[in-house]
């Protein structure tokens, strides 16, 4: 049986909040001039405290219990977003962005490959044939995959759209437990992983721990904490199909803060990708009508 129209609806929401929230990376990265550790780690603090916060007014302050004992299912979720984060920054500096944001576009197909296998949730063709076209787009956006790049870069962003992949089956898996504990601990998890990589820890001023606190807080935090409530509302494919808005509206802000124009191939492939989204959203839309 599917979900009520307006749970659907809200889950998709969410879903492009946290989409819209996660492509201001690019914006605070470009902020600060420290190694990307020392970035995840301070950004991984403000980021949990958030989130925690966000717990302690949705849940009240009994809920902050969870961070101790997360259960089982959470700290498996906490434990995947950790896998997720780290992998994503050595994946970075180890292999060409565009292949990163390459392989990433692969995941509503992982994503609805471990829904079916786990769940028995079918994957419908609509939202297939949508992420097929939004990996097109993402292609686009990036210029194409570069041949030659290295083989522990591509490893690893492979194992990140592994780890998000199965966190967000496992949130739609136990979409009656709210998982928001599980996002601010694997906030606190990754801080603690790179902690002893971040090189300039001791020089972060009070200008760019501003700046750190922000990119935590709206980046991090909103994002995450409205993908895990929005995830558990819709089918795995179709969630991680929205998600890939992220990509396209990343260079939107750094035109609006840098005033650099994308190029004509970003612009294309991000029409490509906001149209399978919007295109897979009201062809959903139309069939519960009918029915």
């Amino acid at each position: 049986m599917g979900l009520p129209r307006s749970e659907r609806g809200l889950g998709i929401a969410l879903v492009i909040a946290a989409a819209v929230a996660w492509s201001t990376a690019p914006f605070f990265t470009r902020l600060l001039p420290f190694d990307p550790w020392t970035i995840l780690f301070w950004r991984g603090v403000f980021a949990g405290s958030m989130i925690s916060a966000l717990l302690v007014l949705m849940q009240g302050p009994g809920a902050l219990r969870q961070l101790i004992a997360p259960g089982r299912d959470g700290l498996l979720v906490a434990s995947l977003s950790t896998i997720g984060m780290v992998s994503f920054i050595p994946a970075l500096q180890m292999t060409k962005v565009m292949n990163v944001a390459v392989l990433i576009a692969t995941q509503p197909f992982v994503a609805a490959a471990l829904a079916w296998l786990w769940l028995g949730e079918a994957a419908r063709w609509r939202t297939l044939i949508a992420s097929l076209m939004a990996f097109a787009g993402v292609v686009i956006t990036v210029g194409g995959v570069q041949a030659g790049a290295d083989i522990g870069g591509l490893a690893l962003s492979c194992l990140m759209v592994l780890a998000i992949s199965a966190m967000t089956v496992v949130i739609r898996r136990h979409r009656e437990t709210s998982m928001v504990a599980a996002a601010a601990l694997s906030n606190f998890l990754g801080s603690l992983v790179s902690l002893p990589f971040a090189r300039d820890i001791a020089h972060v001023g009070g200008n760019s721990l501003a700046i750190l606190a922000m990119f935590g807080c709206l980046q991090v935090a909103l994002g995450l904490t409205f993908y895990m409530l929005g995830s558990r509302l819709l089918p795995s494919g179709q969630a991680s199909l929205i998600a890939t808005l992220e990509t396209p509206l990343m260079p939107f802000w750094v035109w609006v803060a840098f005033r650099e124009v994308p190029a004509v191939h970003a612009l294309i492939g991000a029409a490509l990708v906001i149209g399978a989204v919007v295109a897979d959203i009201v062809g959903d839309a139309r069939k519960r009508e009918k029915t």
